[in-house]
Order: structure tokens, then C-alpha cells, then sequence
């Protein structure tokens, strides 16, 4: 099982969403960065989970130990552990599937790939290990600030309800917050969370869209062919949970667009290079062009639901299941900083991958 993500700027996660903790070790975060504590909290509250009424009511602090690579608040260049208790688990709502198949988990693939599970909660499957993602995106996000890198995600959809695509660029970021879905239109917000409201009250569950805009990134970053700027946010995207699709810049839309309309024209202004439009989505052959970066990240319906199910055991006998503990109805308002981590530490990466090779400059 890989449980690693990066090549220089490297994470390695561990735990279960039932075991006695989880946690991530990062190698390779360069030493001396002051280490900002209220950011920690701050973002592990924004994913943690009983955080709104519209969210699962399991009960975690998820308060980060740090247990190695920081020394008088600074990193040292050692690898930095980090651990997170879990300490509201309750792994009794899950004796019911020892032997039985939830639909559309990752319950029948673990057991046909390793042949034991860990059933409870999903063990390493469950969304409790982006925890330690998120622990570990702040790091990268503490580097990126320093080099005038933001990174913003927002919910632009849940069910049929989003926000205009066109204001994507322009979006309010100190709106994204100010609700419990984390849709910066506050009337667009309300009407999501009516849905995700109506859609608990059934048993049922809903997906949604994250979007996310990334600004201040230089022309540069990307490393052809294989690992390409894109192809790795693609691959840090659709490595989380619940995730179903990955699009940047024009995505989808540019099977409908002519050569003449998509391609995005050069300017210079003072010496500076940018383009007119920016249907690239800030990366053009697999490389940072210093234009705003940005993409969509699909999520699908939570898939535990209250009804019934039809499904079969560890025998292949045939049987039925319910949906028993504590879960999201729409997993996207817990899943903006998720997306923030896992890009932070995919441009934290590339970042350190530029620095190992810069040109001469004769």
C-alpha cells in the first residue's frame, strides 16, 4: 500500500479512523521556517469533524502533537512528526459489517486485495486520514506564503446548485468562511444548505464541487513529461476520498471551443509576460506560465445512507445493510481545506524540484 505522496517535499500518512491515533511525517520541509500555530488550528478546524449542523456529529478535537522536527518554533530540517488522537471513535456501530459489503466502499476491494479489513469506520479507507493531510498542507501552505503563493478553495456546487463559473477568478475569499457550506454567493449558500438540510432529513446524501484558485505562482513550475504541473494536482486531487473528477483551466468546455477561441494570447506590460485570457488554467505543457492557476475537484454522494441497501457477505451470500454511525449527508463543506492541503503540498514539491535546477542565467 502506498501511503506516501511528493518526491522532495514528502508526506507519509498513518492510522485508522478507529485507531488509537492518526498522523503523517514530513521529510524534507526545509529548516528554519517559523512555524505559524494558529494556522494549524485554524485549518484542522475547518475539517474537523461536528464543526455545523450540516456535517457529521462525531466529536474530534483533532488537535496536533508535534513530536518531532521543530525546535523554539522553528523547523529544523528534520523529519517533522505529527500525530492527531481520535478520541470519540465508536467502533460498535460498525460490528454489523465484520462480514457484510457496503455498496460502493472500499470494503469488497481491501478484503479481494489483502484478504483482512479493518471494517471499522473504514479503517485506512475512511476519510479520517485527510486529517493528517490537512496537518500536514499547513507546513507547505507556511512555505508558500513566504514565496507570495495563495491558495483558495471554495464549494461552487452542491446537487444542481452553483455559482456562476465566470466569477471563479474574482471570488470573494474572505466570503468563503462566513457560512456553513463555504460558498462565497451567501444566497447561493443558503439554498445549498437548505438542500444538504432536506437531504439528511431523507436518509440520503448529495455530492457536490470544490473549486480552488491558486495565485502567485511564477512561470516555471512543472516537471515534462510525466510529472506535469497538472498531472499532479490531478493525482493529489483524485487521491482523496469520495473524489470522482479533475478538471483545469477550460476543462470539459474545450471540446466545444475552435483553436482560435481557446488559445490564450501573450502580452508584455514593462517586461512582464502574461496572457489576455486564461483558458490554460495557468499551466501550458505541464508548466507554471505565472498566471492564476485553477480547477474543479468532482465529489460523490457520501455513500452511506441511512435505507437499506441490497449487498452480499464475505461468502458471496446475498444480504442487506444499513447505514449505522455518524456521516456527512454532502462531504464538500469539509472537504475545501482537504483540497488547499493537498495542493499546498503538490506546489511545495514542485517548488523545492525548481530550486535543485535553475538555469544559468548567461
Amino acid at each position: 500500500m502506498s501511503n506516501s505522496f511528493g518526491h522532495l517535499f514528502r508526506i507519509t500518512t498513518y492510522g485508522e479512523s478507529h485507531g488509537p491515533a492518526i498522523g503523517v511525517v514530513i521529510d524534507g520541509c526545509p529548516a528554519g521556517l517559523k512555524v505559524d500555530y494558529d494556522l494549524i488550528s485554524r485549518e484542522m478546524a475547518r475539517r474537523r469533524p461536528g464543526q455545523s449542523a450540516i456535517v457529521t456529529q462525531r466529536k474530534e478535537a483533532d488537535e496536533v502533537e508535534i513530536l518531532s522536527g521543530v525546535f523554539e518554533d522553528h523547523t529544523t530540517g528534520m523529519p517533522i512528526h505529527l500525530m492527531i488522537r481520535n478520541e470519540d471513535a465508536r467502533s460498535k456501530d460498525y460490528s454489523h459489517l465484520a462480514d457484510t459489503f457496503r455498496p460502493s466502499h472500499a470494503d469488497f476491494t481491501y478484503h479481494a486485495k489483502y484478504g483482512h479489513r479493518d471494517y471499522r469506520g473504514g479503517g485506512r479507507s475512511s476519510a479520517r486520514e485527510t486529517a493528517a493531510r490537512v496537518a500536514a498542507g499547513c507546513f507547505a501552505s507556511m512555505l508558500l506564503q513566504r514565496l507570495g503563493v495563495s491558495v483558495k478553495a471554495f464549494v461552487s456546487q452542491v446537487g444542481t446548485i452553483k455559482i456562476d463559473p465566470l466569477s471563479f477568478v474574482n471570488v470573494d475569499t474572505n466570503a468563503i468562511d462566513a457560512n456553513a457550506v463555504r460558498c462565497p454567493d451567501p444566497e447561493v449558500a443558503a439554498q445549498m444548505e437548505t438542500l444538504i438540510r432536506e437531504v439528511r432529513k431523507e436518509g440520503d446524501t448529495i455530492g457536490g464541487r470544490v473549486s480552488c484558485i491558486i495565485k502567485g505562482v511564477p512561470a516555471g513550475w512543472g516537471e515534462p513529461v510525466f510529472d506535469k504541473l497538472q498531472a499532479d494536482l490531478a493525482k493529489a486531487m483524485l487521491s482523496i476520498q469520495a473524489v470522482k473528477g479533475f478538471e483545469y483551466g477550460s476543462g470539459f468546455d474545450a471540446i466545444t471551443m475552435r483553436g482560435s477561441q481557446h488559445n490564450d494570447t501573450f502580452v508584455s506590460e514593462q517586461g512582464k509576460i502574461s496572457t489576455l485570457t486564461n483558458h490554460s488554467g495557468g499551466i501550458q505543457g505541464g508548466i507554471s506560465n505565472g498566471m492564476p492557476i485553477y480547477f474543479n475537484v468532482a465529489f460523490k454522494p457520501v455513500a452511506t445512507i441511512v435505507a437499506s441497501q441490497a449487498t452480499v457477505n464475505t461468502r458471496g451470500e446475498e444480504t442487506t445493510v444499513e447505514g449505522k454511525g455518524r456521516h456527512d449527508a454532502c462531504v464538500v463543506p469539509r472537504a475545501v481545506p482537504i483540497v488547499e492541503a493537498m495542493a499546498a503540498l503538490t506546489l511545495a514539491d514542485h517548488w523545492l524540484r525548481q530550486e535543485t535546477y535553475r538555469h544559468l542565467k548567461l
